[in-house]
């Protein structure tokens, strides 16, 4: 994209200190971005649609059951279904919202199917339509996936935002939107306002771009603009020439250690107000959570079992002893679960570990840190960095979540002096919940997060539970351990 280095036409500031900003309707990626997003996003739609139902036409052969000619209009109806829920605007929501939303458009999509087929007798729609309905919700989210991995990787993924003020919380905010494109705003510069003058003259992570008194000049080259403070944003609704900016309008408060996800609002006279919900701990979601528990593990199990022989059978190979071993960690309420891992370290690990760490003080920091090693002596050769790495060692707890003693998502289970390391509040929290196989520390920082990334990524799932976020961590399990990333 070409470099303007200058500030808006009409503007009286000082061109020095507006440098180095992008005008919005300068350059390809911001003149074709909508069109090109869309474009692509509808492509991988439609080969996730075609892929799914192909599928499912074969599953439905091999019950010897005439599967339904292809259903083009299908294909279209879903796309504008999925345009109406707004998965084509390339900024936002969150990849956890947009779980959601296409699982309802698919739904309500394979509804309308089973209404017009059903009054005809044709009950084997119902096989069909939840065939159809799984694949596509599966395959429409790894494709969309690597759809948006590699239009952030272009830098045409999200929308074009700018902060106004230059204060901490601006700043911070550029940063975490820089860190996580997949939230869809795009930080290109900030916009001074009268409270923070003297910050705005200090380095900035992007250029500045105007003054909150030209936002209606600015706002044809920004897509949102971003307040940090709703007393700025209650000043603008005063002055109605800056209140008809075409640019969208978001305010963002610091509110820490709160649900961020699935929230509700409603209106309390001139206010505004925030439902603010325990999900996990209503008794409804904890049984909604064991039935999808039972109904996945219990299959999983089945088809893994061959394959946690063949690597116990390696195990023996590599180094004589059992194959399995039991640890016990803490549980839900504290209680001491005995979790079932295939061996992946030397049955004398303890004393190698104690040996390594008195010998190589770097090891030793790190070992406090993050209770993990890049180099561990106690990894057998091949085969125990190989399950680690795809974390197949983690199978036998299947038996965990059919008992009944773990989830297939939550928080990890630690050993005692692993969560001895965490405050007391913290530890509270983690212990109110079912622990599970996998988790948000998993799909984001796995063995790279130390404890307080850990503790801030169980909290995230904690506070923010819903049976989404769950298949969302699912679905991603599976890239990660594909992927092998952080794994140690």
């Amino acid at each position: 994209m070409a470099e303007v280095g200058a500030i808006l036409p009409g503007s009286d500031a000082p061109k020095s200190r507006y440098r180095g900003w992008r005008r919005g309707d300068e350059g390809f990626a911001n003149r074709f971005r909508k069109p090109v997003v869309v474009a692509t996003l509808v492509f991988g739609d439609v080969v996730a649609a075609i892929a799914a139902m192909s599928l499912s036409r074969a599953l439905i052969e091999m019950t010897g059951t005439q599967p339904p000619d292809p259903k083009h209009l299908l294909i279209l109806l879903l796309i504008l279904v999925f345009s109406c829920v707004r998965l084509y605007t390339g900024c936002g929501p969150s990849p956890y919202e947009r779980l959601r939303l296409r699982a309802i458009g698919i739904m309500g999509l394979m509804a309308i199917e089973l209404l017009v087929g059903l009054p005809d007798g044709q009950w084997g729609l119902l096989l069909v339509g939840f065939s159809e309905a799984l694949c596509l919700l599966v395959f429409g989210h790894y494709v969309e996936t690597m759809i948006r991995t590699l239009l952030i990787h272009l830098d045409l993924w999200g929308a074009s935002v700018a902060l106004v003020g230059c204060g901490d919380n601006s700043r911070k905010l550029a940063q975490l939107l820089v860190d996580q494109p997949s939230l869809g705003l795009r930080p290109i510069g900030f916009i001074e306002t009268s409270r923070d003058r003297d910050l705005c003259n200090e380095a900035l992570p992007f250029p500045l771009i105007g003054r909150i008194a030209e936002l209606g000049r600015i706002s044809p080259h920004v897509e949102f603009a971003i307040f940090v403070s709703a007393d700025e944003l209650s000043a603008l609704t005063s002055d109605p020439q800056r209140w008809m900016s075409s640019c969208r309008f978001l305010l963002v408060e610091d509110v820490r250690d709160v649900q961020s996800l699935w929230l509700r609002t409603q209106m309390l006279g001139g206010a505004i107000g925030i439902e603010i919900r325990r999900d996990l701990c209503l008794w409804h979601n904890q049984v909604l959570k064991r039935v999808i528990d039972i109904l996945l593990a219990i299959p999983i199990a089945l088809l893994a079992w061959p394959i946690i022989v063949v690597l116990a059978f390696a195990v023996k190979l590599v180094d004589p002893g059992p194959a399995f071993y039991v640890q016990e960690r803490i549980g839900r309420k504290s209680k001491t679960l005995r979790t079932l891992k295939l061996r992946t370290m030397y049955t004398d690990a303890e004393q190698r570990l104690e040996e390594h760490l008195r010998r190589d003080p770097r090891a030793r920091a790190e070992w406090q840190g993050f209770f993990k090693l890049t180099h561990d002596p106690r990894i057998l050769p091949i085969i125990g960095s190989f399950m680690r790495r795809t974390s197949l060692d983690e199978l036998p707890q299947l038996w965990n979540v059919i008992r009944g003693d773990m989830s297939l998502v939550g928080p990890r289970p630690f050993p005692a002096y692993h969560m001895n390391s965490f405050d007391h509040e913290f530890r509270i929290i983690r212990v109110s919940v079912q622990p599970g196989i996998t988790g948000m520390w998993q799909i984001s920082s796995r063995s790279n997060g130390d404890l307080q990334v850990q503790k801030a990524q169980d909290l995230f799932y904690i506070r923010n539970w819903s049976i989404w976020l769950d298949i969302y961590i699912l679905l991603q399990t599976v890239i990660v351990v594909l992927n092998g990333r952080g794994a140690k």
